[in-house]
């Protein structure tokens, strides 16, 4: 097994997925928007590890990958969603 390759396409599944988690944070659960955003960057990892011959030795590697792009994705969301806000108090206002 190829370990640079192999590191290098795991960090290529994670980037790949920040965007899907991302997305999948704002849909509701087991929606037909959730099941894409998770399953949709799939097939492309998988075309690009029987592209590079990658063996199947590390689709564990490669799949744990794959979730933590999901889940640092909808981290990402998570802390977005909620606006930085000032609260000004009256006697600040005067």
């Amino acid at each position: 097994m190829d370990l640079q390759l192999t590191l290098l396409l795991c960090l290529g599944a994670m980037v790949l997925n920040l965007p899907f988690g991302y997305y999948r944070a704002g849909t509701r659960k087991f929606s037909w928007q959730w099941f894409l955003a998770v399953h949709l960057p799939v097939p492309l990892i998988v075309a690009l590890r029987l592209i590079s011959g990658i063996s199947w030795e590390a689709i564990p590697l490669i799949f744990t990958s794959d979730v933590a792009g999901q889940i640092i994705g909808g981290m990402i969301r998570a802390g977005v969603k909620t606006p930085v806000t000032k609260e000004v108090s009256v006697e600040e206002d005067e």
